[in-house]
Parts: structure tokens; C-alpha cells; sequence
């Protein structure tokens, strides 16, 4: 796409030259670094974005998870770099009717005894989405991060990602019985929705995994940002860019983090005069996000697809 020039590493740590505008987002080194593989030949003599790309080039159109609002500029230039109709199918947020879906169960109940203990908009929910899993450094960094904010915390842990994950990973000795009544750690399955929903809960500790954005936006809760795998890198110098959320500060080489930058980026986020942007743009977004215009975008994309549709007619020749 554009020409692609960029061979090495450190040539996605600046904006490509083929974006036309004024822009920060690139990929961090380590962030690259860790995903590189996905851009060389492997066993089958060619890349896996090499047939990402070719799965555009041969289609007619491009369908993405996105909408006007969001990212005008991005969606104009896509479209010119791929010289074919894109058409954004808008954020997709969670529906009305979603937000029922972990009501009266029993893990839910007990969640929501414990955030209607806390005061409005002061605790962080915490979650790194159900693909990643921290090391045993940045566990530990996180958990005294969160112990040091001082700050109300629910901390959806998974500390295995499956059956056969045989690296566990454990907190700090003594740790949630330091925080005990203040931070709640729970290590299986939680409601995110129900929980983004619920008053008390003020800001979203996440990965940046697209989903979990737009499911926090659509609930005005702001965003801190800690990234691990993929394209979380670039969604959250994308959030940063646009003053939506902050990303927790790293070594730009190892990805390494410290407690302190932990515990700083949530008070600065949560407490502190300097964030408050990262709040209220946050709830800008409850609008933008909207279930009535971001169902505009899906309804404008399947009625074109009713309208190009073959006819039977055609279909039997």
C-alpha cells in the first residue's frame, strides 16, 4: 500500500512518508519489534501481510470498522491508497440490549456489592482483554503501580490463558491484602459491559484492544493504556494523538515500565488538573459513539449490498 518502503524495525518507528498530513502515529520499537515476523517470507515464500494485501487488491470493496467521526482523515486517505469504495460499517458499540446480559448472575451481583460501595467515577476497572497476558515483571509493576495510585481498582486478572499455559503468573506477596477493601482482584470471567455501565468506575486501565475502546467510550469512561500484542500499539498513539486517552510511559526499546510510571498515569488521569482532558474528551465520545448514527454506517453498507446483489436471473446464467 503506497509503495511500501519501510524494510526494517526502526523504519515504522516514524510515520510512513505516504501519509500526507501531520501525524505521530508510528509504532514504538518494541512494539514492532515483537509483531516484525508477521512482515517476512516465511514457509510458504511469502509474508502474511503480503496476503493481507493481496486479499485487498482482489476485492471490490473495502468494508472497516470505523466511521467519519472518528477518523475522517484516515478513511479519505485508505481510500486513496487502495483506489476502491471503502465503506466504514461504523464502530459497532455495544447495544442496549447487550448491557442485560450479565444481570442477576451471581458473579455479577457480587461485582456490583462491591462498586456500589465506591463513590462515583473513582475507581479504574482494570482488563487486558482475553489474549493477553502480562509478565511476571509488568504483573508485578502493575499491582504495586495500582497499590501506590491510592485509587479505588476492580482488576480483572487471568493469570493463565488457558489449560495449557504453564507459566503462571502470581501478584506480590501480601498484595491484596494490602488493598483489601479498596482494590478487588478477580481472576476469571467478569462483565465488562456491566461494569464500564456502572457509575462508580471512572477511568478503564486497558490494552487498547479496539473493542474494549469503543465499549469504554460509549460509557464516558477515560482511558489509561497499556499495550501488549498487534495493533494495540497503534491504537493507542492514535488515542494519544487525539487527546482520547494516555498511554502508561515505556522504555521506547524494551516496552519495560516502572510502579511509578504506573501509579503516575493514573492519578494524572483519574485526580490531576494536567488529565483532565483525557475525562472529558471521553465523554465527548458517548455521542460520536451513539447506537442511532453508528447503526447509520451498518444500515448504509448492507443496503448496498441488497442494491449490487445478483438477481436470480443472473445467477442462473
Amino acid at each position: 500500500m503506497g509503495g511500501d518502503y519501510r524494510k526494517k524495525p526502526e523504519d515504522f518507528t516514524v510515520p510512513p512518508k505516504w501519509v500526507p498530513f501531520e501525524s505521530n502515529i508510528a509504532y514504538s520499537y518494541f512494539a514492532i519489534n515483537k509483531i516484525f515476523d508477521v512482515l517476512q517470507e516465511n514457509e510458504s515464500g511469502v509474508s502474511d501481510i503480503y496476503r493481507f494485501g493481496a486479499g485487498q487488491g482482489g476485492a471490490d470493496i473495502i468494508a472497516i470498522r470505523s466511521s467519519y467521526e472518528v477518523e475522517p482523515e484516515w478513511l479519505k486517505l485508505l481510500e486513496e491508497l487502495v483506489q476502491k469504495q471503502v465503506f466504514p460499517v461504523g464502530q459497532l458499540p455495544p447495544r442496549s440490549s447487550d448491557l442485560n446480559a450479565g444481570r442477576e448472575t451471581e458473579a455479577w451481583l457480587c461485582i456490583k456489592q462491591w462498586l456500589d460501595s465506591q463513590n462515583k467515577g473513582s475507581v479504574i476497572y482494570v482488563a487486558f482483554g482475553s489474549e493477553c497476558k502480562p509478565s511476571q515483571y509488568e504483573l508485578t509493576q502493575i499491582a504495586l503501580g495500582l497499590e501506590n495510585s491510592g485509587m479505588p481498582f476492580f482488576w480483572v486478572l487471568r493469570t493463565q490463558l488457558g489449560s495449557s499455559d504453564n507459566e503462571r503468573i502470581e501478584l506480590p506477596e501480601g498484595f491484596e491484602e494490602r488493598v483489601k477493601g479498596r482494590g478487588l482482584v478477580w481472576p476469571t470471567w467478569a462483565p465488562q459491559l456491566e461494569i464500564l455501565a456502572h457509575e462508580s468506575v471512572g477511568g478503564f486501565l486497558s490494552h487498547s484492544g479496539w473493542s474494549s475502546v469503543v465499549e469504554a467510550l460509549s460509557f464516558g469512561r477515560a482511558l489509561i493504556l497499556l499495550t501488549f500484542l498487534s495493533d494495540q500499539g497503534l491504537n493507542s498513539k492514535f488515542l494519544m494523538e487525539k487527546d482520547i486517552g494516555y498511554a502508561i510511559p515505556r522504555n521506547e526499546l524494551d516496552g519495560s515500565f516502572t510502579s511509578e510510571s504506573v501509579s503516575e498515569s493514573l492519578r494524572l488521569v483519574m485526580v490531576e488538573e494536567e488529565g483532565r482532558c483525557y475525562k472529558e474528551n471521553a465523554k465527548k465520545m458517548v455521542k460520536v459513539l451513539g447506537e442511532e448514527l453508528q447503526e447509520r454506517y451498518t444500515d448504509n453498507f448492507l443496503n448496498y449490498l441488497k442494491s449490487t446483489r445478483p438477481s436470480k436471473e443472473r445467477l442462473q446464467h
